[in-house]
């Protein structure tokens, strides 16, 4: 039972900070578009990641930089190409939008490849999940796999828990002021999540 909890707890902490993935899960979540999908995505990536740390393999991105060089440029770039997007959403479009979630099936690939990005291009993920979690799992030789369950219990919580009750807050986005605000917030969040990939890399 400490390795269930102790791998449960240390993945919550991780995941409880505020970050790109989260935002857009809160963001979708709002919107109610392919929020079940993208809560899946989010959370098979976080296990395999965890699993992947715990038996050992978070040694590979330390051993072989060149796998962390290319999340933190590419994750920058995405960061920022999205940062612009939402400032570029903010300014210039009309957002009245929809939270019906009567635009998902259209908008399905988009969301998966878009969620697929915040996860594995995230250099963080690998450092928080893949090294951290599994160095965490090493006190626990014997319950190691236990370890990793909990954690994995702990991602499965927190994104179905932010992605569905987020759905909550919809009354107050029927109005494009409140879209305008929430875009020009989600800018700002990825503008700083870029340059300090960047920064915290020196």
């Amino acid at each position: 039972m400490q390795a269930f909890l102790s791998g449960f707890f240390t993945s919550l902490s991780l995941i409880l900070a505020i970050g790109a993935q989260n935002t857009f899960v809160l963001k979708q979540g709002i919107k109610r578009e392919n929020i079940f999908i993208i809560c899946l995505i989010c959370v098979i990536s976080d296990a395999l990641l965890i699993f992947a740390g715990v038996f050992g393999l978070g040694s590979l991105v330390q051993n072989f930089p060149i796998i962390k060089e290319i999340a933190l440029y590419g994750g920058f770039l995405f960061l920022l190409f999205y940062a612009l997007k939402s400032f570029h959403t903010c300014f210039f479009k009309d957002l009245s939008m929809d939270t019906s979630g009567e635009n998902a099936r259209s908008n399905l690939k988009k969301n998966i490849l878009l969620t697929l990005a915040f996860t594995w291009l995230n250099p963080h993920v690998y450092l928080d999940t893949m090294i951290l979690i599994g160095s965490v799992s090493t006190k626990f030789k014997d319950e190691n796999l236990i370890f990793g369950v909990g954690a994995c219990l702990a991602s499965f919580c927190f994104f179905f828990t932010l992605g569905y009750l987020a759905r909550f807050l919809a009354p107050i986005f029927a109005r494009p002021i409140s879209w305008k605000i929430l875009e020009f917030f989600v800018g700002l969040i990825m503008l700083a999540l870029a340059f300090m990939i960047i920064f915290a890399s020196f």
